[in-house]
Protein backbone atom coordinates (compact mmCIF):
# COMPACT_ATOMS: atom_id res chain seq x y z
CA UNK A 1 0.00 0.00 0.00
CA UNK A 2 1.10 3.46 -0.73
CA UNK A 3 2.28 6.02 1.72
CA UNK A 4 3.67 9.81 1.59
CA UNK A 5 6.06 10.80 3.73
CA UNK A 6 6.07 14.86 4.79
CA UNK A 7 9.44 16.21 6.50
CA UNK A 8 9.93 19.14 8.33
CA UNK A 9 13.08 20.77 10.13
CA UNK A 10 12.06 23.97 11.54
CA UNK A 11 13.80 26.07 14.27
CA UNK A 12 13.10 24.18 17.38
CA UNK A 13 11.07 20.75 16.03
CA UNK A 14 12.24 17.64 14.17
CA UNK A 15 8.82 16.35 12.28
CA UNK A 16 8.01 13.86 10.39
CA UNK A 17 4.57 12.42 9.36
CA UNK A 18 2.84 9.74 6.88
CA UNK A 19 -0.67 9.37 5.45
CA UNK A 20 -1.82 6.95 2.78
CA UNK A 21 -3.73 7.46 -0.29
CA UNK A 22 -6.58 8.25 1.59
CA UNK A 23 -5.05 10.87 3.25
CA UNK A 24 -5.37 9.52 6.24
CA UNK A 25 -2.27 10.11 9.16
CA UNK A 26 -0.33 6.99 9.75
CA UNK A 27 2.45 8.73 11.40
CA UNK A 28 3.16 11.45 13.06
CA UNK A 29 6.71 11.87 14.69
CA UNK A 30 8.50 14.68 16.62
CA UNK A 31 11.37 15.54 18.67
CA UNK A 32 11.65 19.10 20.16
CA UNK A 33 15.07 20.82 19.77
CA UNK A 34 16.56 21.20 23.30
CA UNK A 35 16.87 24.89 24.61
CA UNK A 36 18.80 25.86 27.71
CA UNK A 37 16.84 27.31 30.46
CA UNK A 38 16.88 30.83 30.10
CA UNK A 39 18.17 31.06 26.93
CA UNK A 40 15.93 33.20 24.25
CA UNK A 41 16.46 30.69 21.47
CA UNK A 42 19.00 28.21 19.59
CA UNK A 43 22.14 29.39 17.39
CA UNK A 44 20.89 27.70 13.82
CA UNK A 45 24.07 25.97 14.05
CA UNK A 46 23.23 24.32 16.82
CA UNK A 47 19.50 23.41 15.72
CA UNK A 48 21.14 22.37 12.03
CA UNK A 49 23.19 19.73 14.65
CA UNK A 50 20.28 18.46 16.88
CA UNK A 51 18.23 18.06 13.45
CA UNK A 52 20.93 16.21 12.55
CA UNK A 53 20.59 13.55 15.82
CA UNK A 54 17.15 13.74 15.85
CA UNK A 55 16.61 12.56 11.81
CA UNK A 56 17.93 8.79 12.67
CA UNK A 57 15.67 8.47 16.09
CA UNK A 58 12.13 9.65 13.97
CA UNK A 59 12.98 7.11 11.26
CA UNK A 60 13.60 4.55 13.98
CA UNK A 61 10.02 5.19 14.85
CA UNK A 62 8.32 4.81 11.72
CA UNK A 63 10.45 1.49 10.68
CA UNK A 64 7.54 -1.13 11.30
CA UNK A 65 5.23 1.02 9.11
CA UNK A 66 7.97 1.17 6.42
CA UNK A 67 7.31 -2.25 6.19
CA UNK A 68 4.00 -2.64 5.56
CA UNK A 69 3.56 0.70 3.18
CA UNK A 70 5.46 1.78 -0.11
CA UNK A 71 6.68 5.35 0.38
CA UNK A 72 5.10 7.11 -2.69
CA UNK A 73 6.31 10.31 -2.60
CA UNK A 74 8.47 12.35 -0.33
CA UNK A 75 8.15 16.62 0.58
CA UNK A 76 10.25 18.44 2.65
CA UNK A 77 10.34 22.60 3.55
CA UNK A 78 13.15 23.61 2.32
CA UNK A 79 12.79 27.53 3.64
CA UNK A 80 10.32 29.43 5.95
CA UNK A 81 7.91 31.10 3.07
CA UNK A 82 7.78 30.97 0.02
CA UNK A 83 9.50 33.70 -1.35
CA UNK A 84 13.02 34.48 -2.63
CA UNK A 85 15.49 34.86 -1.08
CA UNK A 86 13.80 33.10 2.08
CA UNK A 87 16.04 30.99 3.80
CA UNK A 88 17.36 29.43 7.16
CA UNK A 89 20.25 26.61 7.51
CA UNK A 90 17.92 24.34 10.09
CA UNK A 91 15.77 23.44 6.32
CA UNK A 92 18.43 22.53 4.57
CA UNK A 93 18.73 18.85 6.99
CA UNK A 94 14.69 18.39 6.19
CA UNK A 95 14.97 19.08 2.44
CA UNK A 96 18.41 16.72 2.18
CA UNK A 97 16.85 14.28 3.84
CA UNK A 98 14.07 13.78 1.79
CA UNK A 99 16.52 14.75 -1.94
CA UNK A 100 18.19 11.58 -0.31
CA UNK A 101 14.84 9.27 -0.14
CA UNK A 102 13.82 10.76 -3.50
CA UNK A 103 17.04 9.61 -5.00
CA UNK A 104 17.57 6.32 -3.43
CA UNK A 105 13.93 5.13 -3.54
CA UNK A 106 12.85 6.71 -7.32
CA UNK A 107 10.39 8.62 -5.85
CA UNK A 108 8.86 12.14 -6.90
CA UNK A 109 10.11 14.75 -4.34
CA UNK A 110 7.96 18.41 -3.65
CA UNK A 111 10.29 20.95 -2.00
CA UNK A 112 7.97 23.62 -0.66
CA UNK A 113 7.93 25.79 2.97
CA UNK A 114 7.42 25.68 6.21
CA UNK A 115 4.37 28.14 6.10
CA UNK A 116 2.58 26.08 3.27
CA UNK A 117 3.01 23.02 5.37
CA UNK A 118 1.63 24.91 8.31
CA UNK A 119 -1.32 26.04 5.76
CA UNK A 120 -2.17 22.17 4.31
CA UNK A 121 -1.91 20.97 8.13
CA UNK A 122 -4.33 23.47 9.23
CA UNK A 123 -6.97 22.86 6.58
CA UNK A 124 -7.07 19.07 7.28
CA UNK A 125 -7.31 19.66 10.48
CA UNK A 126 -9.64 22.58 10.56
CA UNK A 127 -11.96 20.81 8.21
CA UNK A 128 -11.21 24.23 6.00
CA UNK A 129 -11.49 27.03 5.08
CA UNK A 130 -12.78 25.68 1.21
CA UNK A 131 -13.69 29.13 -0.24
CA UNK A 132 -11.00 29.43 -3.37
CA UNK A 133 -9.70 32.73 -1.66
CA UNK A 134 -9.11 33.04 2.27
CA UNK A 135 -6.87 34.75 4.90
CA UNK A 136 -4.43 32.75 7.13
CA UNK A 137 -2.94 34.49 10.17
CA UNK A 138 0.52 32.54 10.60
CA UNK A 139 1.32 32.88 14.30
CA UNK A 140 4.54 31.28 15.50
CA UNK A 141 8.04 31.56 17.39
CA UNK A 142 9.40 34.02 14.29
CA UNK A 143 6.60 35.11 12.10
CA UNK A 144 3.19 37.22 12.81
CA UNK A 145 1.96 37.32 9.13
CA UNK A 146 -1.38 37.97 7.50
CA UNK A 147 -1.63 36.05 3.90
CA UNK A 148 -4.44 36.66 1.52
CA UNK A 149 -4.57 32.74 0.01
CA UNK A 150 -5.78 30.81 -2.90
CA UNK A 151 -5.41 27.32 -4.09
CA UNK A 152 -3.28 26.13 -6.87
CA UNK A 153 -4.16 23.01 -7.17
CA UNK A 154 -0.49 20.98 -5.12
CA UNK A 155 -0.02 24.39 -3.17
CA UNK A 156 -0.87 27.68 -2.43
CA UNK A 157 -0.96 31.02 -4.14
CA UNK A 158 0.41 33.44 -1.02
CA UNK A 159 -0.11 37.42 -0.52
CA UNK A 160 1.53 38.68 2.29
CA UNK A 161 -1.02 41.78 3.07
CA UNK A 162 -0.08 42.21 7.10
CA UNK A 163 1.54 41.37 10.37
CA UNK A 164 4.35 42.74 12.81
CA UNK A 165 6.35 45.34 12.00
CA UNK A 166 9.03 44.61 14.14
CA UNK A 167 8.87 41.51 16.64
CA UNK A 168 6.35 38.68 16.29
CA UNK A 169 3.46 37.60 18.85
CA UNK A 170 5.69 34.13 19.23
CA UNK A 171 8.75 36.89 20.06
CA UNK A 172 6.64 38.58 22.31
CA UNK A 173 5.54 35.86 24.31
CA UNK A 174 9.09 34.44 24.76
CA UNK A 175 10.94 37.38 25.80
CA UNK A 176 8.22 38.60 28.61
CA UNK A 177 8.28 34.72 29.49
CA UNK A 178 11.61 34.68 30.03
CA UNK A 179 11.97 37.70 32.35
CA UNK A 180 9.01 36.17 33.99
CA UNK A 181 11.24 33.20 34.36
CA UNK A 182 9.38 30.54 32.10
CA UNK A 183 11.21 27.28 29.94
CA UNK A 184 11.75 28.53 26.29
CA UNK A 185 9.54 28.20 24.24
CA UNK A 186 6.92 30.01 26.54
CA UNK A 187 3.73 29.87 24.80
CA UNK A 188 2.26 27.35 26.62
CA UNK A 189 3.78 28.13 29.79
CA UNK A 190 2.60 32.09 29.73
CA UNK A 191 -0.94 30.76 28.65
CA UNK A 192 -1.37 28.16 31.97
CA UNK A 193 0.13 31.37 34.21
CA UNK A 194 -2.10 33.82 32.43
CA UNK A 195 -4.91 31.38 33.32
CA UNK A 196 -3.99 31.92 36.99
CA UNK A 197 -4.78 35.47 36.87
CA UNK A 198 -8.57 36.12 37.02
CA UNK A 199 -10.12 39.45 35.69
CA UNK A 200 -7.35 41.55 34.22
CA UNK A 201 -8.01 45.53 35.63
CA UNK A 202 -8.33 47.81 32.78
CA UNK A 203 -4.97 49.73 34.04
CA UNK A 204 -3.24 46.39 33.63
CA UNK A 205 -3.67 46.80 29.87
CA UNK A 206 -1.18 47.01 27.71
CA UNK A 207 -1.71 49.91 25.02
CA UNK A 208 -0.49 48.70 21.08
CA UNK A 209 -0.15 50.71 18.25
CA UNK A 210 -1.52 49.56 14.70
CA UNK A 211 -1.76 50.57 11.61
CA UNK A 212 -4.32 48.81 8.40
CA UNK A 213 -3.44 45.65 8.68
CA UNK A 214 0.34 46.12 10.45
CA UNK A 215 1.31 45.74 14.45
CA UNK A 216 4.10 46.75 16.29
CA UNK A 217 4.99 44.83 19.38
CA UNK A 218 8.52 46.26 20.75
CA UNK A 219 6.39 48.97 22.68
CA UNK A 220 4.25 46.30 24.44
CA UNK A 221 7.28 44.49 25.28
CA UNK A 222 9.03 47.26 26.76
CA UNK A 223 5.25 48.04 28.96
CA UNK A 224 5.15 44.41 30.16
CA UNK A 225 8.90 44.31 31.24
CA UNK A 226 8.15 47.71 33.15
CA UNK A 227 5.11 46.04 34.69
CA UNK A 228 7.40 43.44 35.98
CA UNK A 229 9.83 46.18 37.69
CA UNK A 230 6.96 48.11 39.17
CA UNK A 231 6.08 44.42 40.84
CA UNK A 232 2.72 43.78 38.86
CA UNK A 233 1.92 40.20 40.00
CA UNK A 234 3.17 37.66 37.12
CA UNK A 235 0.28 36.44 36.42
CA UNK A 236 -1.59 39.59 35.57
CA UNK A 237 1.37 40.35 33.29
CA UNK A 238 1.09 37.37 31.41
CA UNK A 239 -2.97 37.68 31.13
CA UNK A 240 -1.39 41.51 29.65
CA UNK A 241 0.51 40.10 27.02
CA UNK A 242 -2.17 37.82 25.88
CA UNK A 243 -5.00 40.32 25.81
CA UNK A 244 -2.60 42.81 23.85
CA UNK A 245 -1.69 40.10 20.93
CA UNK A 246 -5.89 39.36 21.14
CA UNK A 247 -7.10 42.67 20.75
CA UNK A 248 -4.30 43.70 18.80
CA UNK A 249 -4.86 40.58 16.16
CA UNK A 250 -8.99 41.12 16.72
CA UNK A 251 -8.50 45.22 15.18
CA UNK A 252 -6.03 44.03 12.10
CA UNK A 253 -8.34 41.13 11.14
CA UNK A 254 -11.62 42.79 11.41
CA UNK A 255 -10.44 45.42 9.27
CA UNK A 256 -8.70 42.79 6.81
CA UNK A 257 -11.41 41.03 5.90
CA UNK A 258 -14.02 44.19 5.47
CA UNK A 259 -11.28 45.69 3.16
CA UNK A 260 -10.46 42.12 1.55
CA UNK A 261 -14.17 41.19 1.45
CA UNK A 262 -13.20 37.78 2.64
CA UNK A 263 -14.99 36.08 5.76
CA UNK A 264 -12.99 32.50 5.80
CA UNK A 265 -10.00 32.85 8.46
CA UNK A 266 -7.61 30.02 8.86
CA UNK A 267 -5.21 30.42 12.17
CA UNK A 268 -1.99 28.51 11.63
CA UNK A 269 1.32 28.24 14.22
CA UNK A 270 1.95 27.59 17.67
CA UNK A 271 1.00 30.89 19.20
CA UNK A 272 -2.70 30.30 17.66
CA UNK A 273 -3.55 27.16 19.96
CA UNK A 274 -3.67 29.77 22.84
CA UNK A 275 -7.50 29.53 24.13
CA UNK A 276 -7.76 32.97 25.30
CA UNK A 277 -6.44 34.25 22.13
CA UNK A 278 -9.10 31.77 20.12
CA UNK A 279 -12.08 32.93 22.56
CA UNK A 280 -11.37 36.55 21.90
CA UNK A 281 -10.97 36.19 18.07
CA UNK A 282 -14.22 34.05 18.14
CA UNK A 283 -16.57 37.00 19.83
CA UNK A 284 -14.96 39.61 18.05
CA UNK A 285 -15.02 38.41 14.42
CA UNK A 286 -18.05 37.85 12.48
CA UNK A 287 -16.45 35.35 9.76
CA UNK A 288 -15.88 31.94 9.70
CA UNK A 289 -12.88 31.48 11.45
CA UNK A 290 -11.02 28.06 11.13
CA UNK A 291 -8.74 26.65 14.38
CA UNK A 292 -6.81 23.64 13.88
CA UNK A 293 -6.29 21.27 16.89
CA UNK A 294 -4.13 22.72 18.95
CA UNK A 295 -1.37 19.74 18.13
CA UNK A 296 -1.43 20.43 14.65
CA UNK A 297 -0.63 24.41 15.33
CA UNK A 298 2.29 23.23 16.84
CA UNK A 299 5.18 22.54 14.36
CA UNK A 300 4.57 19.71 11.94
CA UNK A 301 5.33 17.48 9.02
CA UNK A 302 1.32 16.89 8.43
CA UNK A 303 0.95 19.02 5.90
CA UNK A 304 3.72 18.14 3.73
CA UNK A 305 2.99 14.60 4.00
CA UNK A 306 -0.35 15.64 2.14
CA UNK A 307 1.21 18.04 -0.46
CA UNK A 308 3.17 14.88 -1.35
CA UNK A 309 -0.07 12.91 -1.65
CA UNK A 310 -0.78 15.34 -4.10
CA UNK A 311 2.49 15.63 -5.90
Amino acid sequence: MDAYMGIDTSCYTTSLAMVDREGTLIADERIMLDVNMGDRGLRQSEGVFQHIKNTGVVFDRIRPLVKSYSIAAVCASAQPRPVEGSYMPVFSVGENMARALSSALGIPYLMTSHQENHIAAGVWSAGGPKAERFLVLHLSGGTTELLAVSDSGNGYRIEIIGGTTDISAGQFIDRVGVSLGLPFPCGPHLEELAGTAGKLPVNNRIRYWTDGFRISYSGPETMAKRMLEEGIDKPLVALSVVDCISRSLGDILARACESVGVTDVLLVGGVSSNKHLRMYLSDRLRGNLFFPRPEYCKDNAVGNALLAKGA
